[in-house]
């Protein structure tokens, strides 16, 4: 009898226990960002190797301010979305558009900035190509792959040469082999306007030729963790950190 007795008293824990161990799953002491560090100022490698950028010091601040352990891991931007579908990661803060096909398979935090999309030239180029426009048919453009860039890029009768990261094409361009690169209005501040290595050599074509929203993506279903995200970049909107940070990387 003894033993029917404990199967009993065991059977009845089983919905307990299931309990118990969902609540601890829920209840995550880390949450992982993923980042592709190839769009500076955003998420970049520095000379020291160190991963940095407005996104990689943004997501712990949100974190930190919420009570949450958030931490930003360097993923290629080609796997990022099948990551976070899976379950790699728990979120992306890598410079991401909001788009309407995004927002079929992801949730967003609110717009952490504002852009769009622009051509850089060489600066012997930009005598005859004041904006995207000027570009003649089949017009080789590079752009990074899978970009807001990439797909804006489909709407101009150009040949679209796409490359892992944006700082490849704009190589191309500078050794001939482009007509033009397009990325973000702040990537391209970065390239023309910081970087001393290109500042005499490239230029920004006109003004942007899209408009863009900026934000951080979750799994789509995925409230709790949203919530989080948007409580704890409240609080830096409110006490002035988030606009220091912006200021720090020149974001404006």
């Amino acid at each position: 009898m003894k033993k029917y007795a404990i199967i009993a008293v065991a059977l009845l824990l089983i919905p307990f226990m299931a309990f118990a161990s969902g609540s601890a799953e829920e209840e995550k002491s880390e949450y992982v960002f993923a980042t592709d560090a190839t769009w500076p100022p955003f998420e970049y490698i520095d000379e020291n190797g160190n991963l940095t950028g407005f996104e990689v010091e943004l997501v712990p601040m949100i974190g930190d301010a919420i009570g949450e352990n958030f931490v930003v891991e360097n993923i290629p931007w080609d796997t990022i979305f099948a990551g976070l579908r899976n379950g790699q990661y728990d979120a992306v803060a890598s410079g991401v558009t909001i788009t309407e096909e995004r927002k079929a398979t992801i949730d967003f935090s609110t717009p952490i900035n504002n852009q769009g999309q622009v051509l850089i030239v060489t600066t012997e180029q930009a005598a005859s190509t004041g904006s995207i426009d000027d570009l003649p048919e089949g017009a080789k453009v590079g752009v990074q792959i899978g970009t807001t860039g990439d797909f804006a890029l489909e709407a101009y009768p150009v040949e679209i040469r796409r490359y892992d990261d944006i700082g490849l094409a704009i190589e191309d361009l500078l050794n001939g082999n482009l007509d033009g690169a397009v990325c973000d209005s702040l990537i391209a501040s970065d390239f023309v306007l910081k970087n001393e290595n290109y500042a005499d050599k490239l230029v920004v074509a006109g003004e942007p030729f899209t408009s863009e929203e900026i934000a951080i993506g979750v799994q789509k279903g995925n409230t709790a963790l949203l919530d989080k995200i948007n409580e704890g970049l409240q609080i830096l909107m409110d006490n002035g950190e988030f606009d220091a940070l912006k200021a720090k990387w020149g974001i404006i």
